[in-house]
């Protein structure tokens, strides 16, 4: 992958994927995947900041993290149970998600900012947070101190949610499948005016639609070469989008040119680098 001058950091959730149906559980987590990609991308810096819990699990994601260069050093091990979630495929290959934890400890135990985690937070180029991971609260304090915050919405946030998050969001993201075009083309508008500079909506194999403010952005998908597991594939192409388009700024684009190399550079990724390995990254382990 390209040498990207960006730094970032993943800042909420992790979890590991215990696939059912072969025993073996994967590490994975929106902000855990957001920093893995990253670094897979060609990031210089690529972090991860959380709670873990003290159970295998957590041993697990924390060795396969290190083991993929991705800092820690702001992380922090609660005694308790780490997040998990079931998942089993069907016979059509769809997912059927199963019993899910709630995060564990981790959802029992807001992770506050402090002034000195602020600061380390200003290190980077866009911290990375989404609705599943309990920083709700502390995002007002990413958007005050100034630092560039990307948020993932998922396909079930409320409009009350959005209105709730949004103001304090630079990036925007969601998933727009279960919609039309046109009320997809409705929500970008809608979020944006909440206060993020880019909104962006996937549509699963129509790929995805943006927003700027100014003018809407199409991006096909890409065919995969070699599919292996689906999962995390649209945390992989947020990750991309943003990696390379912060980078295409910093080397004197357009903000129109870099979003637009951001997306093919990010449709690319996803297809040929999460879906090509089983989990959302791999370092699956029997149990």
């Amino acid at each position: 992958m390209d040498d990207l001058n960006v730094s970032i950091c993943g800042f909420g959730d992790n979890v590991v994927d215990i696939y059912e149906h072969i025993r073996t559980m994967f590490p994975g987590g929106n902000c855990v995947n957001f920093a893995v990609y990253g670094k897979k991308a060609g990031v210089r810096r690529a972090a991860y900041m959380g709670y873990f819990g003290s159970d295998e699990r957590a041993e697990h994601v924390i060795e396969s993290l290190h083991e993929e260069g991705i800092e820690t050093i702001k992380c922090k091990q609660l005694l308790g149970e780490n997040g998990y979630s079931c998942v089993s495929i069907a016979e059509d290959g769809d997912r059927i998600w199963g019993d899910y934890n709630q995060g564990g400890i981790r959802g029992e135990t807001s992770y506050v900012l402090d002034r000195f985690d602020l600061e380390y937070l200003k290190g980077f180029d866009v911290v990375h947070s989404g609705n599943y991971c309990y920083t709700e609260r502390q995002l007002c304090k990413i958007h005050d101190a100034g630092i560039a915050l990307s948020f993932d919405f998922s396909d079930d946030s409320s409009w009350e949610y959005y209105e709730q998050i949004a103001p304090n969001v630079t990036y925007a993201f969601f998933s727009a499948s279960s919609l039309t075009l046109s009320e997809t083309k409705d929500r970008l508008q809608k979020v944006h005016a909440l206060g993020p500079k880019w909104v962006s909506a996937t549509r699963g194999i129509e790929g995805c639609y943006a927003f700027d403010g100014n003018r809407y952005y199409r991006q096909e998908s890409k065919p995969v070469e070699h599919m292996a597991d689906a999962m995390g594939a649209g945390d992989s192409f947020l990750t991309a989008f943003l990696v390379k388009s912060i980078d295409c700024k910093k080397r004197g684009m357009t903000k129109e040119d870099s979003y637009t190399s951001g997306l093919e550079f990010a449709a690319q990724f996803a297809s040929n680098v999460c879906c090509a390995v089983d989990g959302s990254w791999g370092h699956g382990l029997k149990y």
